[in-house]
């Protein structure tokens, strides 16, 4: 049997995943980081993105998080986020109607508006869109 890691991935409203894992991948403020067991203890800030989780079974498991913190230690992964979904969860249609208003609301000149969080609140629908987009290539759904 392959040795495992658990993993935590919790959001401000409630526990969305907690299980034995082969990898963790997870989006780092600086760049995807790959947790096997063992891991070298580290806690990092993490960027909106996916964070997959790779079953002993070989199957991953795909969930998106608008930011937040990630500890390892060698036998438990935490990740705490103020957003995280199931990546199956994620509503397209609404993610594309956000990002749209995000990008109206950018490059609007005439409006007051506080540029720090339209880049923030465009640079998630994005995350939340490559999200629904790898899951799509790795399920092979349209």
């Amino acid at each position: 049997m392959a040795a495992t890691i658990h993993v935590d991935i919790v959001s401000a409203e409630r526990e969305i995943f907690s299980g034995e894992a082969e990898m963790v991948f997870a989006p780092a403020i600086m760049g995807e980081v790959g947790i096997a067991p063992g891991h070298t203890p580290l806690v990092t800030r993490l960027g909106p993105g996916e964070i997959r989780v790779k079953h002993p079974d070989g199957v991953e498991e795909a969930f998106y998080v608008s930011s937040g913190m990630l500890e390892v230690q060698p036998k438990v992964v935490t990740v705490l986020s103020d957003t995280a979904v199931r990546a199956e969860d994620l509503d397209e249609a609404a993610v594309l109607k956000a990002k749209e208003e995000a990008e109206r609301a950018f490059h609007d000149r005439e409006a007051k508006i506080d540029y720090a969080s339209a880049r923030a609140a465009l640079a998630e629908t994005v995350a939340q869109l490559q999200t629904i987009q790898r899951l799509r290539k790795r399920t092979g759904r349209s």
